[in-house]
This record gives structure tokens, sequence and C-alpha cells, in this order.
């Protein structure tokens, strides 16, 4: 390689360095952004000269001209790389460099750049994932003003489906009539919302053909049509990962983790993580929380019902950690599943019963398809037998020191 490139990508204009390899001389130029001005920047470069590229929300078309310059683009982790730089100071001067310094030591962090076949595809479930958020918030919006004047939709398991629309205009009817021409606009605009849902659903049915890796998905506890298009497009080929642990760190679902001198915390969720994943199986571990009796019902019956571990594993959470960790107990639970469905090629298994195997029979990852199946390695953080027996012994031997302090402190107060 003569040279190392990178580029710091802003909304108008990116700052480009080219640093010659030998000599380390530097040169730096502001680069205006307007089409071809990045191909036209790159000419002259050798063929297959890596260029760093901050992943910023418009890397799409700067990588693309990256290539066509016949150039290899390596789409850089910022807040990785701010760390690794490890300068106090910031400016577009400083990170372009300190990229390129970074390629020299070949430590670099960089992440796996889609193609653009498929960043094209994630669109499609990506904006029905904004629909989807505009229509709750219409519907929360309507359920708000209704409420501050008393007035609810009842009898109805959908407030807002079609049994229930004469029930719901004849209470818009009720209010005031600023308000109610408010409302008379939100519920037009949540059809029209609904509406486009609809159609782009149908055109994910006409273009997402359900391939091998979206059926094996579907087989997971919660996941349907929706939540498999969405795993699978946004995984990609899953041997970039190289266990069901990184996955599921991709995704989100691993809490944090802050251990020092034998005591360990286990925090929130992460947010810098893939938030369409983490969406996902957020989603499918809440239609396993309510399904859960269902599944639950017809385990008992005796029949092989996928959910029962899921179903199992969220009620044990719950009842001591509650809702909101169980739920993401169960996502990790998901989550690591996937990993194994898609790299073993093969559909989802229920896993054996961790409560009734012996414990010399089960393994750190027997009890699931997807990983760990007793609590500790849910992600919940709950303690194990082992660890709890000695905080008890500790406990003890503390308070028999104590004891045994004051007992030395009378026998030397009457030798005195």
């Amino acid at each position: 390689m003569k040279e190392y490139i990178a580029l710091d990508v802003h909304k108008r204009y990116s700052l480009g360095e080219r640093e010659e390899a030998e000599t380390g001389r530097a040169v730096q130029q502001r680069v205006e952004h307007r089409p071809g001005a990045i191909r036209q920047y790159l000419q002259g470069c050798e063929a297959g000269t890596e260029v760093a590229v901050e992943a910023t929300g418009n890397w799409y078309w700067v990588v693309s001209e990256i290539e066509e310059a016949k150039l290899v683009p390596r789409l850089v982790h910022p807040r990785k790389a701010k760390l690794m730089m490890g300068m106090i100071n910031k400016t577009d001067k400083l990170d372009v460099h300190g990229f390129n310094r970074l390629q020299r030591n070949r430590t670099l962090p960089t992440v796996w750049i889609a193609p653009a076949e498929l960043r094209d595809l994630r669109e499609l479930t990506r904006t029905r994932m904004v629909l989807s958020r505009q229509r709750a918030r219409l519907k929360n919006r309507l359920h708000a003003t209704l409420a501050k004047y008393g007035l609810e939709v009842e009898g109805f398991s959908d407030a807002f489906g079609a049994a229930a629309r004469k029930r719901l205009e004849e209470l818009v009817g009720k209010l005031p009539p600023q308000t109610a021409w408010v409302s008379g606009l939100l519920l037009e605009e949540l059809d029209q919302v609904q509406e486009h849902l609809e159609r782009h659903e149908r055109r994910l049915a006409e273009l997402l053909k359900v391939s091998p890796e979206m059926r094996r998905l579907k087989t997971l506890p919660g996941v349907g049509l929706i939540l498999s298009a969405v795993i699978a497009l946004e995984v990609g080929p899953v041997g970039r990962f190289a266990s069901a642990p990184r996955l599921a760190s991709y995704c989100g679902t691993v809490p944090r983790v802050s251990s020092s001198g034998g005591k360990t915390r286990y925090g929130r969720l992460r947010d810098d993580v893939n938030r369409y994943l983490k969406w996902a199986f957020m989603e499918a571990a809440n239609v396993v929380a309510l399904n859960r009796r269902r599944w639950r019902d017809r385990d008992a019956a005796g029949a092989e019902g996928v959910g029962r571990h899921a179903s199992r594993l969220y009620e044990r959470i719950r009842q001591r950690k509650g809702h909101a960790k169980a739920v993401g107990a169960v996502a990790r639970h998901l989550s690591e599943a996937s990993w194994h469905v898609l790299d073993r090629e093969q559909d989802y298994r229920e896993p054996h019963n961790a409560e009734t195997r012996p414990q010399a029979q089960r393994g750190p990852q027997q009890a699931i398809v997807g990983g760990p199946g007793d609590e500790a390695g849910s992600g919940a953080g709950e303690p194990d037998k082992k660890e709890s027996d000695k905080k008890k012994s500790n406990k003890e031997k503390s308070e028999n020191a104590v004891k045994a302090g004051r007992v030395k402190q009378g026998v030397s107060a009457v030798s005195s």
C-alpha cells in the first residue's frame, strides 16, 4: 500500500487526508459534496487501496463512489475509534489524521458494510417500523384526548378496529367543538397511515420471497413474517458473528456488566447497538409474554408446542425481577437462538426442561438452542445458589468476628 486515505464525512462536505506510507507526509483537503466529488478526489489512487470512512447518516453514497473508484471502503466505528485515538481535543483535522494513524497501526475498528442490494431492501422493513410507530402515536393521542373528558371505548378488544369504529366516532362527537375537530383529523390521519402500512406489507410480500433463513427464523417463538424479514435483513450473513453471544451483543439484548473486586452488577441494556434488531427481538419477547399461559397450558396437555421454554423463562424471571427484565431475558434467549438456527441451518427446537434434568447432565449451553437456558445465562443477572451461600457464610463470619471482639474487650476491661 502506497498511501493511507481517510474521510471525515459531514452533511455538506468531507475532509479527506492522504498520507504517504513511506514518508508519512499527509495532505488534507476539503471536498464539497456533489455527485462524483468523492470519486474525483480519489483519482490517481492505486486500485485496492483502503479508504477509512466514518459511519455517519449519509455514508451510503460515499461508499458507492469509493467502490466505483476501484478502492476498498472501510466503515469506521466512531465511538470505538474515538476511544482508541485517546485525544482530548476533537476537530475534523485530528479525527481524519487519527483514522490514518489507526490504519497504519492496523487497529482501525471497522463495521460490516452491507451490499447495496441489501441496503435497499432494508429500507422496506425500516420504513414500516417508522409507520408503525406513527400509528401508535396517533392511537395514544386519541386515547389521551378521550381520557381528558372521562370517555373510553369499552366492550371491544381493539378500540380502533372495524367493530369499534362507530362507537369511537360517537365518543369523538361528544367532545367540545375544537377538540372534536382535531380528533377527527387524527382519525383521518390514522386511516391513511393504516392504508400505507397495508400497501407496505403487500409490497414486502411481493419483493421479499420467504428465504430459507426467514423460514427457519419463523420457527422461533413470537416471530412471524415481518419480524423474520427484519432479522434476516439486518443480520445478513451469520458467519460474520463468531458466536451466539456476539450476535446477542450486536442486537442489544445483553445487559451492561460492571464487575470489580469480586462484585458483579448488571445494568440496563445498551443503546449503541442495532436498534432494528433490538426492536424485533423485544417485539417477539412481548408476544411470548402475551401468549405464555396458552403455551403453558398447551404443554400441560402434552402437545410439543413452540414457546414452552420461553414462556417459562419469562414467568420465572418476572416473579423476582418484574416484566421489563423478564422481556429482556426472553429477547436474549431468542437472539442467541437465532444464531444457532441460522448457523446450523435447522429449525428452532424446544430445549429440554432445565428444571427436571440433573445438574451433572447440563452443560453451559445445552439448555436452549440459542444459549444458556437457566436464569444465570438469560441476561437477568440472577445470582446462583453457590454465590448466595457464599454471601451467607461471609455474613455469619463477620457477625462471629464482631461477637468475638466484644468478648475480648469485656475480658480486657475485667482484667484491668
